[in-house]
């Protein structure tokens, strides 16, 4: 299958458009796009650039894959890599650089440039000086028990502020910043081939606005930014995650549909803030857009709406809820060890857990058997129904982040049973 039929398929929702498992076509490697841009699909897409006796890479891959992605390339062209441009400072965007600069010091020839933008550096050393914490929570995010977070990055050569443009052979690669999921995303137009690369603006799925284990997050600035996309008028449009999408009329569509999905999130949320509601209300309250509710492109597979509106009230209003209770709560197991007490101890706790769940109520079961392993943490028993419980939840949820969340919360309680029951 071509990469225009993929295309084709996934906007017609006759195959999968969730583009952060990424998408393999048969073949697998660069497929050309247009003439002198390719396309190599994988976790982290990678957009190739010949011109001019030259390679420009924007984005470049992840740390698992950078190896296979030299050969790819390398199977598609001998240029010496002299450009690669960050969409933002991401892993699966920023590790695949090594194997070319290893090959320019083998050549004996000047390593690439690696272009991005003024804050990629300082999510760096961001991430050296918060190692430990996002290798927890991506272990945790992405199930995945023996990931490490790397300690070492390949830092730019340059960096921009709010535009820069590079030319390359016949091509012209206008950058500008975005805000969206980072606050240093860089947008690639190629006027003279009509492409946008979108990095992940745009990424197939609903818009990673909300990330509950992640920093801040930027909807206002991404509707913006997707609006200003919408304006080129591109052709072909190259995200970073998931399939490209072709024909002007489509582009305009995905682009200007997202931006309105967050846009309506923001117009609700800031509405109820303004009008003194508890964040416990406007998450319960806040909707999309029905009408936008069957679009491939706006699934909650990743983030969810009820994560971006707490992530526009920690923007908007800090991290008081509104819950006098919670500004300055009792410690959680103080709290669960009360209410256990009421209940006539962890096991009823637990009893009323199982009930909810069977009721259909998961969330209240949640609290209530979170509430028992607290109350009583070395209590097998009390665990198996949290483990039960939460696994529950994970398989009932639709975004990576709550299953992810619920599913590593499942499976530390049925460790913890197993060992002492």
């Amino acid at each position: 299958m071509s990469v225009t039929e993929l295309a084709d398929r996934v906007w017609n929702g006759a195959a999968d458009a969730n583009g952060i498992a990424g998408f393999h076509i048969a073949g697998g490697g660069v497929h050309e796009v247009a003439d002198g841009v390719g396309w190599r699909p994988g976790f982290g897409n990678v957009i190739t650039l010949r011109g001019g006796g030259e390679l420009a890479l924007f984005d470049t891959g992840n740390p698992a894959d950078a190896g296979k992605l030299h050969a790819d390339v390398r199977a598609w062209t001998d240029a010496p890599l002299t450009t690669a441009i960050y969409s933002h400072g991401h892993i699966d965007h920023v590790f695949g650089v090594g194997p070319f600069d290893a090959e320019a010091d083998a050549a004996g020839r000047r390593r690439p440039t690696v272009i991005a933008h003024e804050s990629v550096p300082d999510r760096f050393r961001r991430y050296v000086l918060t190692n430990g914490y996002n290798t927890v929570v991506n272990r945790r995010q992405f199930r995945q028990p023996d990931l490490t977070w790397p300690a070492e990055y390949r830092y730019p050569d340059v960096t921009y502020r709010e535009a820069l443009t590079v030319g390359h052979g016949d091509l012209t690669l206008e950058l500008f910043h975005a805000k969206g999921e980072t606050d240093d995303a860089t947008v690639c137009w190629i006027p003279e081939r009509g492409i946008v690369c979108t990095g992940d603006l745009f990424i197939w799925v609903a818009p990673n606005a909300g990330n509950p284990q992640k920093v801040q997050r930027y909807p206002v600035e991404w509707a913006h930014a997707l609006r200003r996309m919408a304006a080129l008028g591109a052709e072909v449009m190259l995200p970073s995650h998931g399939v490209p999408i072709f024909g002007a009329d489509r582009i305009r569509q995905a682009l200007t549909e997202t931006a309105e999905w967050l846009e309506s999130l923001i117009a609700q949320t800031l509405e109820m803030l303004n009008a003194g509601a508890r964040l416990d209300e406007i998450v319960h309250t806040v909707r999309p857009p029905a009408r936008l509710a069957d679009r491939p492109y706006l699934q909650a597979r990743y983030d969810e709406p009820e994560f971006i509106v707490r992530n526009l009230w920690r923007r908007y209003a800090g991290w008081y809820d509104g819950n006098p209770a919670t500004l300055k709560p009792a410690p959680d197991a103080t709290l669960a060890a009360a209410v256990a007490g009421l209940a006539g101890g962890p096991a009823r706790l637990a009893d009323a857990a199982i009930r909810a769940a069977a009721g259909g109520d998961l969330r209240l079961a949640g609290h209530l058997a979170e509430m028992a392993i607290l109350a009583a943490p070395d209590d097998p028993a009390v665990h198996r129904v949290h483990a039960d419980v939460y696994g529950t939840r994970a398989a009932a949820e639709e975004s990576l982040m709550a299953r992810g969340i619920f599913g590593w919360a499942a499976a530390r309680s049925q460790k913890i049973a197993d060992s002492t029951g």
